[in-house]
């Protein structure tokens, strides 16, 4: 586990000082900025069903969870009040594009595609896809390529499937807890979805000792916040206080309160990612 927090701190810390600096040089293009410090708050769209990113407090009936903590800390940097905006993995993006979010944090990994219709900060966190499957399959990865397996619509894994398995039968669902569902009632022989998600969803399921997840990866992933294109000085200040949290350590005090050795969430396989 400090193998894995050291990696993508260290990723982190890289492409956040390398991403700043080179749009801090850039004229702004646009005002969301002072639109957000005119109305006060800053209205963030993210999950309220993948834990440990996201989900409803039982006790609380608030959203609490790591993503959150993020948008706690770009809301005090802004000095506005944060208002959540819950969504699914699908809406993410048409919430920001309408104006129903300023940003999305909502575990939202970077890709060349999303690049083109929004813009992304600095990664904040690294990830990558594996399987949930019965304990009793098999425990390599090739062996689902003809399977029916679960993903999230609009995620990266619903993608990665489609690329890397093009004979098995992807079934979408609006969120993680009802392809779990899904794997229950055998409508699929797997479901996919973040190794960090699949962790913290495993360990609140009560059957959890019917399943396992495989060790091997279907892809590797870094998540960013998510900003409306051209917002440029606004993406400034996010870009920003994402590198301050890095290297003041409160990044850290984040990930160890939902992934450290005190969260109640199995801790999700170690890999290595290089900076590029």
């Amino acid at each position: 586990m400090a193998t894995q927090k050291k990696h993508y701190q260290q990723l982190v810390l890289a492409l956040g000082l390398l991403t700043a600096g080179g749009i801090l040089s850039t004229p702004a293009q646009a005002d969301q900025l002072a639109d957000i410090k005119a109305a006060g708050v800053v209205k963030v769209a993210t999950f309220d069903a993948n834990p440990p990113f996201g989900s409803i407090d039982p006790k609380t009936h608030d959203i609490v969870g790591y993503d959150v903590d993020f948008a706690k800390a770009l809301a005090k940097t802004l000095g506005v009040k944060l208002e959540l905006v819950a969504t699914n993995p699908a809406n993410r993006i048409p919430l920001l594009q309408s104006g129903k979010a300023d940003l999305i944090v909502a575990d939202i990994t970077i890709t060349p595609e999303r690049a083109q219709v929004i813009d992304f900060s600095t990664p904040y966190f690294v990830t990558g896809q594996q399987f949930l499957v019965p304990v009793k399959s098999a425990d390599k990865l090739d062996d689902y390529s003809k399977a029916r397996i679960g993903a999230v619509k609009g995620t990266t894994g619903e993608q990665a499937l489609h690329q890397r398995f093009p004979q098995s039968r992807v079934l979408s669902y609006d969120d993680i807890p009802l392809a779990l569902t899904a794997l229950r009632n055998g409508n699929v022989q797997a479901i996919t979805q973040d190794s960090t998600i699949l962790a913290g969803l495993l360990s609140q399921a009560p059957d959890k000792a019917n399943f396992k997840i495989l060790p091997d990866l279907l892809s590797k992933e870094e998540i960013g916040v998510g900003v409306k294109k051209g917002e440029t000085a606004l993406l400034n200040v996010v870009n920003t206080e994402l590198v301050n949290l890095e290297k003041n350590g409160e990044a850290a005090k984040i990930y160890d309160v939902w992934f450290g050795p005190q969260t109640q969430s199995p801790q999700p396989r170690a890999f290595k990612i290089e900076a590029q």
